[in-house]
């Protein structure tokens, strides 16, 4: 269902010409249910009404900006009730854009925030391999020491510390 949404949102802005700002809109929606929990209790909870969703709906959408067709659109979703569906159907419409576009995209897991000057560098040794624009997203996790994960496609390069670590205590355990 949320592919069929996503399909029918992706040929309207197309439509429009004007897919870069339903994506721009799209991915702000999804940040805020990510960083509010009582958002997300709202799109995820069947016990609001669809006439009660659509009015909260609305008004969170008044007041961060978010307009044009991303917003009927969500307002679309929660008057038919799939609401629940809209972090699903985000995804299905950035797939599509990517594909649309010619990109591929990677997920980085580093130590510690990555500079600019270091993720331009990734971004460029990762379109030298896929010869596609990368969309990079990163996620910090300390635990893993130094060094980087890099998921693309199937793929997955762990050059992290922990990982490197942990092959030496296996050898050594191997050994004595």
């Amino acid at each position: 269902m949320a592919g069929r949404y996503a399909t029918a949102l992706f040929e309207l802005a197309l439509e429009e010409h004007a897919i870069d700002a339903v994506k721009a809109d799209l991915d702000r929606f999804d940040a805020l249910i990510a960083d509010n929990p009582d958002l997300l209790r709202l799109v995820r909870s069947p016990v609001f009404t669809a006439q009660e969703q659509t009015k909260a709906l609305t008004a969170v959408l008044d007041k961060v900006g978010i307009g044009g067709l991303a917003a009927r659109f969500l307002q679309v979703v929660s008057s038919n009730r799939r609401l629940f569906a809209a972090p699903d159907m985000i995804r299905g419409f950035r797939l599509l854009v990517a594909i649309h576009k010619g990109e591929t995209s990677a997920t980085v897991t580093v130590a510690e925030a990555p500079s600019e000057a270091h993720l331009a560098a990734l971004k460029a040794a990762l379109k030298a391999v896929t010869k596609k624009d990368v969309q990079i997203e990163v996620k910090v996790d300390p635990s893993i020491i130094g060094g980087l994960i890099v998921k693309l496609g199937s793929r997955m390069i762990d050059t992290s510390l922990r990982t490197k670590l942990n092959a030496i205590k296996h050898a050594m355990k191997e050994v004595s």
